[in-house]
């Protein structure tokens, strides 16, 4: 990562503010611990990048779900259940869910959907999802910056090359016990 910065320079924010428009927490975590350990990242254009990405990315999806959503729902028929989770986590916490909702697992990619979906305020949900994408980006670059800090260039790297195992073994285990109820359950009703 430390070479993104060396390489990019300021283009590299850039970059951030494009991953953030799709997803991003490991990333602006591993841009502000790297930053915080070899100084390239500047913290404060960082937020500022991944903020400004995170906000137009979840305008475009609100958009994007207002203008398609149905048409989306009626291809992709397997995104009923999040979409429905969403919805009732909408309905019930309205204000709080949009400014929580980066930090919920699994349901993020389709909130914003969603909320234009429900026929949300846009200007509502904008000035919202303007305040929350500051709060995701603040969190995530302090926690990054801390981590980075705290733990030093060595012990990061081996930190963050743990955890990609962790989650590796993780996802590995979960595919093979998802695999192994889809057979007992075919081998159970046939």
């Amino acid at each position: 990562m430390a070479e993104i910065w060396a390489e990019w320079g300021n283009l590299a924010y850039v970059g951030a503010a494009l991953w953030a428009f799709f997803e991003g927490e490991t990333f602006v975590l591993a841009a502000a611990a790297i930053g915080a350990t070899v100084g390239l990242v500047d913290p404060w254009i960082l937020m500022g990048s991944v903020w400004l990405g995170s906000y137009l990315g979840d305008q475009t999806w609100f958009y994007l779900g207002r203008r398609y959503g149905p048409a989306v729902l009626r291809r992709f028929p397997g995104q009923r259940p999040k979409v429905e989770k969403a919805n009732r986590l909408l309905e019930q916490y309205g204000t709080l869910f949009i400014l929580s909702f980066r930090f919920l697992y699994g349901i993020r990619n389709v909130a914003s959907v969603v909320c234009g979906l429900a026929g949300y305020n846009w200007a509502r949900f904008a000035v919202l999802n303007f305040i929350a994408a500051g709060v995701w980006a603040g969190s995530f670059v302090a926690a990054g910056w801390f981590l980075g800090a705290w733990l030093g260039v060595e012990r990061l790297f081996w930190t963050i090359c743990g955890v990609a195992l962790c989650a590796l073994v993780f996802f590995v285990i979960r595919h093979f016990r998802l695999r192994a109820r889809q057979k007992a359950a075919s081998g159970a009703s046939g």
